[in-house]
């Protein structure tokens, strides 16, 4: 998609006489406000997020009034939204990834009071300020080496980094392989997922806070190494998020665990049935234990009940052995723009995992696997079958 693919088209119908023009200082909020349809912005770009081509009206300066043929605009990997205020709506800064502004000095230079009252104080929500404008090739070259390096991570992971997926190799395939087997024995699919469970435990005891400590060896030796946070506690969904305590308490000894029961109401939605947390959760990280991130439905129970007992978000790590996505992602280079200011728009995101990501973005989610989508029984595709009938053997 070109960089103008989003620009120039959805300026409202308004005289410029009557209000003074685009540049007096008397035009305030509502006028900007009023001057944009921000309504079918918002409407485009969440279509293009879901993969579908949208009509961009053109727009007439000398008129002022949108005019006919409307350009057609198809999806792409990246999506690139120009426009000096661009960043002025909330609504629209949630729809971005990535926010730039670029500064242009011949902005202040001829257009000063528009520049600083509308367009300046929108300066504050950019992620990234180029200095110079599009001029400034060193700052368009690590925004596109930035882009770059997303393409070589899962594609989830490049629009959440609270994602984080343990390498695969061929033993964890293989286990993978087995677990997932409708043939696989009781006895081998417990002892597989054990090992798994363990594996997924220890990563995301991985980013868990340290502090530096220095000790001394049988040697006599110092050894600089690292001391991990102590305040931990793990919660496990029951039932299946059970099958999960034995690996904990082997990497943790000693550590206090809760439980928390969520049902499946088809009228009334999940609804939480038992909850037993330490009285001090709130003071503790909390590994939150469930093999299976399905539609995430009771993972948004169970999170929303650990906020409430004051457990911060960016405390809470969420174990699991598969998440499922319903759509996969990508980022393409970003090439050369000389706009004021630039946005990158979400694409199309997954199920479980966009469900928890986006209501929770600063939680952490450690999975060994991703799959592709549910089913009409939100049952997971390829998936492993019902986790806690297989390994409680009730199935």
């Amino acid at each position: 998609m070109e960089p103008a693919a989003l620009r120039s088209g959805f300026n409202d119908h308004i005289s410029v006489e009557s209000n003074g023009g685009f540049d007096c200082p008397k035009n305030k909020q509502p006028f900007i406000i009023a001057a944009f349809n921000t309504e079918l912005l918002l409407s485009c770009m969440e279509k293009l997020r879901r993969g579908h081509p949208v009509n961009i009206p053109s727009y007439d300066f000398k008129s002022h009034k949108s005019i006919e043929p409307s350009r057609l605009v198809n999806p792409a990997d990246v999506i690139i939204l120009e426009g000096i205020l661009v960043l002025h709506d909330f609504h629209v800064r949630n729809l971005m990834n990535m926010k730039i502004f670029v500064d242009i000095l011949d902005y202040s230079r001829f257009v000063k009071p528009s520049f600083e009252e509308f367009i300046l104080t929108s300066k504050k929500f950019a992620d990234i300020i180029i200095p110079r404008g599009g001029d400034n090739d060193v700052a368009i070259d690590l925004i596109v080496q930035h882009i770059l390096t997303k393409l070589g991570q899962h594609d989830l992971c490049k629009i959440y980094p609270n994602i984080n997926v343990i390498f695969s190799t061929f033993q964890i395939r293989g286990m993978h392989t087995l677990v997932r087997d409708v043939k696989t024995t009781k006895h081998d699919f417990v002892f597989y997922s054990d090992r798994l469970i363990r594996l997924v435990v220890e990563h995301g005891l991985g980013h868990l806070p340290f502090t530096e400590k220095q000790i001394i060896t049988p040697t006599g030796s110092v050894y600089s190494g690292v001391v991990f946070c102590k305040r931990l506690c793990g919660v496990s969904v029951i039932r299946s998020g059970e099958s999960m305590e034995n690996a904990l308490r082997a990497c943790c000894k000693g550590i206090k665990i809760g439980k928390i029961l969520i049902h499946g109401d088809g009228k009334n939605g999940r609804q939480l049935i038992y909850e037993k947390l330490p009285a001090d959760i709130s003071s503790r990280h909390v590994l939150l234990l469930d093999p299976v991130l399905a539609s995430g439905n009771s993972a948004i129970k169970a999170i929303s009940l650990l906020l409430s007992k004051g457990v911060p978000e960016t405390s809470i790590i969420f174990l699991n052995l598969i998440s499922v996505s319903s759509a996969t992602c990508c980022f393409s280079a970003i090439p050369k723009f000389t706009c004021h200011k630039m946005s990158i728009v979400k694409l199309q995101a997954p199920e479980g995992i966009h469900a928890v990501c986006r209501k929770f973005p600063k939680l952490k989610i450690v999975t060994s696997e991703i799959d592709s989508s549910l089913d009409k029984n939100y049952g997971v595709i390829p998936g492993m079958g019902e986790f806690g009938d297989r390994y409680f053997g009730t199935d």
